[in-house]
């Protein structure tokens, strides 16, 4: 962005006048501090004591944000004008709210202003804390605040915008959670060295802070971490009290059935195999014991059946796909008959879920029998596509049906572990269409180390907790949203853009594919697909982002103030600088380094291969601050630039032989069409073609809607784009799609160019061969179509869908070279 425009900006922001928000005729205040009073906070004698908790996190907020801390007061009934928090069943509530709306309810609330009073009530106890942070939340205060150092604004009126009606709302998802995973370079050194060293480890101290994070974003699960630098959660003294404080589910990932982790619990010198064919007496006790203590300690979890390796592999000893089939069936049955004895309840009433995790969707694709009441929890292909969904057959199912879904992945073809830059578009779809086809009861996002997920942790569990609060035109807004909460309305509408580039650069390669290297096995970095204009536009797109990123950073506005608040530097820094300069640099470091490979001159080339070490050096010095200077070195230990030590961070050294490489290409891109470009469609019956705004390399990627599932056999649905040439000759149609999955791995489009005749495609790869591997690296599934044309002017391409689930990015036209 142009400095001036940014000064131009500044100065309209300063002396316009133009409020930064409008206001609202269909809302209310509710003032809660100014210059002469401050509202006192009531509670009902007999609250629980997470509510409490959450109460005086309430009134710690209000004093951050005024100077001035409310009043907590304990009450049996609404009296005085103040704010009334407390669950349906609290005294001062019953004949004040309608019982029969919050009834019986999971995690309910109701925020209303009644005559003078604030009225804060939830079904139950988690319901109301989340009407809490409900609060805390429109008052200013980021779930961040802690986890990201986003220091309260001071200000000293402070009222709470509501509609007319209030706020009544409940969760669309009924588990909602997180996966702490692969912490070996993040959280779990950074709790070691910096934050719990008197544990050593990710200990209470550390889950404790995880804990109040998840409440304020209204999420109620954690699977814990679980690597072999981490002690199993349970294994810690502290860990489970403080799951209990919090009122927080636990669970257990696809490779930890009942509760146990394996990693850290089962040794084999004492307990002999893990390995239920020759070893089942063993494995029994060892399960039964972790049911007796949580029995004992009246945890709340939702217990993980089946049965896998001692991580992330398969189960020992099956020797064929029928004899793991039969097997996985004989243990869930056994696992639910020690569940019904230890816990004295019939099995419907105690949470289970089953994870078709790799090996394991084999096992159920091919005849494994899971009891009705157990959730399926679908897992996607660890980059963001869910693999498989409930038939309208299995969404009949009592346990109902959710997902396991990656923003942060160790494993072939390349880890994503350092930084967050899945495209929030590809959630919105990837979890609405999940939504829509019965996964309902539990969603779970491996979110590596927390940090530098925030962004997207945050887009994941708020669709969870509604998943009608993002549009498909509104991924943006909630952006814009989610920068005016964490900085300032003042750049919010500048930013948006800077983030949607950011995620879609991201989107064609990320910054830890930019090697073009792989891993299980490693490979070495090589020479990328990009010819030299590919590269310079893409240097020249990043360096964009980080003029904006260090201009907003500077930028001062007259009588406003700096554009980031006072104090909320280190959180610009960490969720804006960080990742998105970061990206950038690795970028530069290849692409310069792709550059040199392609000149034959020596000053050209050693000035890129300079460029590309400088590049290198700068991840450095970011990360070091990240590290070292950053909120006064809180968060030491935290960011590595150099998860698991892979090819892919090493500085390219001057040094480093490469052949030289020419851009010989049979064709060359003619016309790029982005899939909002259609001039004609036809949806099948009850489906109509719609644009999903933020998501694929086109930023307007066009699927079918609902995505309520359905194949269409005669009338399919089509969409239709027009190109035009200056001349005849040997032509490519490239049509690019997002990698989808559906159940039965028969996506199919057909493809006309003109009056030519229709050549049919399936689009979905098996398992994770070479082709699956190559869309997932690029986020594309593309089909080639060579044509000859003989005439000049218009021409179209028709392009039709088999079945839902469907997703065109973009088309490009390639000619012959």
């Amino acid at each position: 962005m142009n400095k001036n425009i940014v000064f131009a900006f500044l100065f309209l922001l300063t002396f316009s006048g133009i409020p930064l928000y409008s206001q609202d005729k269909n809302s209310v205040d509710f003032l809660i501090a100014d210059s002469n009073q401050l509202t006192s906070i009531y509670m009902d004698k007999k609250t629980d004591d997470l509510i409490v908790w959450a109460v005086n996190e309430l009134a710690d907020d209000i004093k951050e944000i005024t100077g001035k801390r409310p009043k907590i007061i304990q009450s049996d009934k609404v009296s005085k004008i103040g704010i009334y928090i407390g669950q349906a069943s609290s005294s001062f509530f019953k004949s004040k709210v309608n019982q029969k709306e919050l009834s019986n309810q999971w995690e309910k609330f109701s925020i209303k202003k009644e005559n003078e009073n604030l009225l804060v009530v939830g079904s139950d106890v988690r319901g109301t804390v989340f009407a809490i942070f409900e609060i805390t939340e429109r008052l200013g205060v980021s779930p961040w605040k802690w986890w990201a150092d986003v220091n309260a604004i001071k200000k000293e009126n402070l009222s709470l915008k509501l509609p007319q009606k209030g706020i009544v709302s409940s969760p669309s998802v009924q588990y909602r959670g997180i996966f702490l995973n692969d912490e070996d370079w993040g959280l779990e050194p950074w709790a070691e060295k910096t934050f719990e060293t008197e544990v050593g480890n990710i200990g209470p101290k550390t889950y404790e802070k995880i804990f109040q994070l998840l409440l304020r974003l209204k999420a109620n699960t954690i699977w814990p971490a679980m690597h072999p630098s981490t002690k199993g959660f349970f294994t810690l003294a502290g860990n489970k009290e403080m799951a209990h404080k919090y009122h927080i589910v636990i669970g257990s990932s696809h490779a930890e059935p009942m509760l146990r982790n394996n990693v850290d619990e089962w040794k084999p010198k004492v307990y002999g195999d893990y390995n239920y064919f020759t070893n089942k007496t063993q494995v029994d006790k060892y399960w039964q014991d972790r049911l007796d203590e949580v029995k004992a300690f009246q945890n709340e979890t939702i217990m993980t059946l089946g049965m896998r390796g001692v991580h992330d592999s398969k189960m020992e000893g099956a020797k064929d796909l029928k004899e793991s089939i039969n097997m996985v069936e004989k243990i869930i049955v056994n696992q639910r008959e020690m569940l019904s004895n230890t816990f004295k309840k019939p099995l419907k009433e105690i949470p289970q879920a089953f994870v078709p995790y790799k090996e394991v969707l084999e096992l159920y694709d091919n005849g494994l029998k899971v009891p009705d009441d157990i959730t399926l929890v679908w897992p996607d292909d660890n980059y963001g596509y869910i693999r498989r969904l409930s038939t309208e057959e299995e969404q009949k199912r009592s346990g109902g049906s959710g997902v396991y879904y990656h923003i942060s992945y160790w494993g072939r073809p390349h880890d994503y572990l350092w930084l967050n830059t899945v495209q929030p578009g590809l959630i919105w779809s990837e979890m609405t269409k999940a939504y829509e086809n019965g996964a309902k009861k539990m969603w779970i996002v491996n979110v590596g180390d927390i940090k530098p997920g925030e962004y997207g942790m945050e887009f994941f569990l708020d669709l969870a907790w509604d998943v009608n609060s993002i549009k498909q035109d509104g991924i943006n807004l909630y952006l814009k949203n989610w920068i005016t909460r964490e900085f300032s309305p003042q750049i919010a509408d500048y930013f948006v853009p800077v983030f949607e580039e950011h995620y879609r650069l991201a989107f064609l390669r990320k910054p830890e594919y930019m090697g073009w290297s792989q891993t299980e096995p490693t490979t070495q970095i090589k020479l990328s697909d990009f010819t030299a204009a590919e590269c310079l536009e893409r240097i020249k797109a990043y360096d964009d982002l980080i003029d904006q990123v260090e201009m907003w950073s500077a930028a001062v506005a007259v009588d406003i103030g700096p554009v980031v608040p006072d104090g909320r530097e280190d959180a610009y820094f960490q969720l804006v600088t960080y990742p998105i300069e970061a990206a950038a640099y690795m970028n530069h470091k290849f692409l310069y380094w792709n550059l040199a490979a392609m000149t034959t001159d020596a000053k050209q080339k050693e000035e890129y291969l300079n460029l590309s070490v400088k590049a290198y050096e700068r991840i450095k010095e970011l990360t070091d601050f990240y590290n070292t200077k950053m909120s006064n070195g809180k968060w030491n230990n935290m960011m590595s630039m150099k998860p698991r030590n892979l090819p892919v961070f090493d500085s390219i050294k001057a040094t480093v032989t490469f052949q030289q490489i020419s851009e010989k290409r049979d064709f060359k891109p003619f016309i790029t069409i982005n899939a909002n470009q259609f001039v004609d469609s036809k949806g099948g019956k009850n489906y109509n073609w719609g644009i999903i705004n933020g998501f694929g390399f086109s930023n307007n990627a066009v699927t079918l809607f609902p995505f309520k599932h359905s194949y269409f056999k005669d009338d399919k649905p089509w969409i239709s784009y027009e190109f035009e040439i200056e001349k005849a000759g040997d032509y490519e149609i490239e049509v690019h799609l997002i990698p989808t999955h559906t159940n039965k791995s028969d996506h199919e489009i057909g493809v006309q160019i003109d009056t030519n005749k229709t050549k049919s495609f399936l689009i979905n790869t098996k398992d994770r061969d070479k082709t699956w591997k190559e869309n997932v690296l690029r986020n594309s599934a593309i089909v080639k179509i060579p044509v000859f044309i003989t005439n000049t002017g218009k021409h179209t391409i028709n392009i039709t869908v088999n079945q839902t689930g469907i997703v065109l990015d973009y088309i490009i036209v390639n000619s012959k070279i």
